[in-house]
């Protein structure tokens, strides 16, 4: 019986290429507001660490506002597209480094920002991944933290964690937005900024790029199928079982 770590490492090793040019992941209202962030509240000099990186989009979109990017993912397949692909767009300021996000190889209080897209929702203790975040941070350093959101509603939320664990057995839990906001505050950091979006996730792209078994999106079609109408409203499921749901964003300082 494989861990969770090997999970994750099973999943998207191999996928890398598939979220290089992945709609979803390679742009974004949040992509362009974190370039907003990152110009107005930190120097050209800053250091910066993308926490579980994946294809890189995150620190592709900040490096060339800072001075160094440490792209950190436990994923060799994923950090060798980072490696070529800041190579081909001339980014000479991003280097891979292999790291899972509660165990970072860093020295305490380096980096002036922290940051993490689309990766938490598979961090089996974020708790203990943002403690370590907020270790590696400069004081009053940053914490840019975007990933898909849980749903207020138990009812719908239930439906999605299942849609995204079928899918992806490396899937632990999107978060809500109020359970991020006690996450952040209980790991020591101060609110600034929070924001959310409609993301819409198009079925077949979403289960071709994680090679889903042809029986697990046959269960997925099922659950969305017999979705009570509470369910499918809100995450305005269709006929051909595209969906969606809402990626958060939070901006917050270190205490």
């Amino acid at each position: 019986m494989r861990t969770h770590d090997a999970a994750v490492l099973e999943q998207f090793d191999s996928q890398a290429r598939q979220y290089l040019t992945s709609a979803v992941h390679s742009a974004g209202p949040d992509l362009e507001r974190a370039r907003e962030l990152v110009r107005a509240s930190l120097p050209p000099r800053a250091a910066i660490v993308d926490v579980g990186c994946g294809a890189g989009h995150l620190a592709f979109a900040l490096a060339p506002h800072v001075a160094r990017v440490a792209a950190v993912d436990p994923s060799p397949g994923m950090r060798a597209i980072v490696e070529s692909a800041a190579r081909e767009r001339g980014l000479a300021n991003v280097t891979p480094h292999a790291a899972e996000a509660a165990a970072l190889p860093f020295e305490s209080a380096v980096f002036c920002a922290a940051a993490s897209r689309y990766s938490a929702h598979h961090w089996r203790d974020v708790p203990a991944a943002l403690r370590e975040l907020r270790r590696v941070l400069k004081p009053g350093g940053y914490l840019l933290m975007i990933d898909a959101l849980g749903d207020d509603s138990p009812l719908v939320d239930t439906h999605l964690q299942a849609l995204e664990l079928l899918r992806d057995p490396s899937h632990v839990r999107d978060l809500t937005a109020a359970q991020w906001r006690a996450a952040l505050a209980d790991a020591g950091f101060a609110a600034i900024e929070e924001s959310a979006w409609p993301t819409r996730i198009e079925f077949g792209p979403w289960i071709e790029r994680m090679r889903t078994p042809p029986e697990s999106a046959a269960a997925i079609r099922r659950l969305e199928t017999g979705a009570p109408r509470e369910v499918c409203e809100a995450l305005a499921i269709d006929a051909h079982g595209s969906f969606t749901l809402r990626t958060g964003l939070f901006w917050a300082r270190a205490l």
